[in-house]
């Protein structure tokens, strides 16, 4: 099984009445609650903790896309993979990952994720989101009917720049290139894996069926939501005659580990709380653009997380108004039923060891990933979770699904023909 770190970046220092004066996290978050020096800290004290995380030896480190939002603080996981690839030596890279349909033209991304898989030597994980709403229609303006259009015929391109061996013209609907021929390359032929982060769209489950990709559910509602989901993907792979190799799916879990159950509930109540009380406060007016959702997903019934909570955002509130009716229940935002309903996973690590076990067969996810740091959790706190989960939970997670092969893996190149790093002396730089 592969344990992997995730990291959102969220600003740690959302005011406390966040809720009472601010109609939303994203989209339209004002400017005025963003402070760059304070971000400044924020931003360094993140990286630290991917390094030291991949230093305490889990599988792969994961960024992800996000934009005009406080609770993500990564317009390019980008720029913050390739320092990753730099300052880590065997630990996967994954970008979960770039917004396809919002890149013109999407070469870029074929361009970057080659410098990524070239300067870590083969250790890339591309991630090829369709894009929340929030991001795609909203903060960069994308039509939402056109929007898994434009992303299909992305996609095909970056595939094509990576594996075409010579300078080919590229004429589709939305793009069109007399010379694709990017420089650099990929280091993993024919490309580096590809793994598609989705909400529950059941046109996501069957392109990752047909393209053989990693289906990556990134749940903020814990496992007890997220098994209708996984349920769902399988059912669908099982119509689609696919095997149930549990690494073709991916399942992300907040995760807090103490002494005992009571101790984490103490260290880790604060962050959670802020998590699902501020980083999750979305005004449902951005939820479901008209187009966004196909009517495929909307007659299956299936809700993208992103909606729910927004729509559960709406209680009697001055800013948002109100709601009635059970689909638009508030999430819960006080520790003891945020841990309840399986939105954290706390408790000793013999204790969390044995709910991952479970949430790993249950779901049948071979690539779980896990948020160690979310909300505000500062950097010891942080450290102190990933590395008592690295010691006392990791071991014991490694022997599940041992008798199936992880294809979606990636292959880099052999550590001796890798660059070796050099310690950066600045006292002696600033002395040459």
């Amino acid at each position: 099984m592969k344990i992997m770190w995730f990291h959102l970046m969220p600003y740690t220092e959302l005011p406390d009445d966040f809720r009472e004066k601010h109609p939303s996290v994203w989209v339209d978050i004002h400017s005025s609650l963003f402070d760059p020096k304070r971000a400044h800290h924020m931003y360094n004290d993140f990286m630290d903790e991917l390094e030291y995380a991949a230093a305490c030896g889990f599988d792969a480190v994961c960024v992800n896309e996000h934009h005009s939002n406080g609770y993500g603080l990564m317009p390019s996981p980008n720029l913050i993979a390739t320092s990753l690839s730099r300052r880590t030596t065997n630990t996967a890279i994954c970008v979960m990952g770039n917004s396809l349909a919002l890149y013109n033209p999407p070469t870029r991304v074929a361009e970057e994720f080659a410098m990524i898989d070239v300067i870590s030597g083969g250790r890339l994980i591309a991630g090829f989101p369709v894009g929340t709403p929030f991001d795609t229609c909203y903060a960069y303006g994308q039509n939402p009917s056109m929007l898994r259009d434009r992303y299909h015929e992305a996609h095909d391109l970056v595939l094509r720049a990576w594996t075409e061996r010579d300078t080919f013209a590229f004429n589709g609907r939305f793009n069109q290139q007399r010379y694709v021929n990017i420089w650099p390359r990929p280091v993993q032929k024919p490309h580096p894996p590809v793994w598609i982060p989705g909400g529950g769209s059941i046109e996501t489950w069957q392109w990752c069926a047909e393209m053989d990709y990693v289906y990556a559910y990134l749940s903020y509602y814990g496992y007890k939501a997220g098994r209708m989901t996984m349920q769902g993907f399988w059912d669908e792979m099982a119509r689609l005659g696919k095997d149930r190799n549990p690494y073709r799916a991916g399942f992300l879990q907040f995760v807090g580990v103490g002494e005992s159950r009571q101790h984490a509930m103490d260290l880790y109540g604060e962050a959670a709380e802020y998590f699902y009380g501020r980083c999750l406060h979305i005004d449902p007016r951005f939820a479901t653009p008209p187009g966004y959702v196909s009517e495929a997903t909307q007659r299956a019934g299936i809700e993208g997380q992103m909606a729910q909570a927004a729509n559960r955002s709406r209680e009697a509130n001055p800013v948002l108004g109100s709601t009635t009716g059970t689909r638009f229940q508030m999430v819960a935002r006080d520790m003891e039923h945020i841990v309840e309903n399986g939105y954290v996973i706390v408790g000793s690590p013999d204790e969390v060891t044995e709910q991952l076990r479970h949430v790993a067969t249950d779901l049948n996810v071979g690539h779980l990933m896990l948020l160690l740091q979310f909300g505000n959790l500062g950097k010891e706190l942080t450290r102190f979770n990933t590395k008592l989960f690295a010691e006392k939970v990791l071991p014991n997670m490694r022997d599940l699904f041992a008798e199936w092969e992880d294809r979606w893996w990636p292959r880099p190149m052999a550590r001796e023909s890798r660059a070796t790093l050099a310690a950066f002396q600045p006292e002696a730089a600033a002395a040459e």
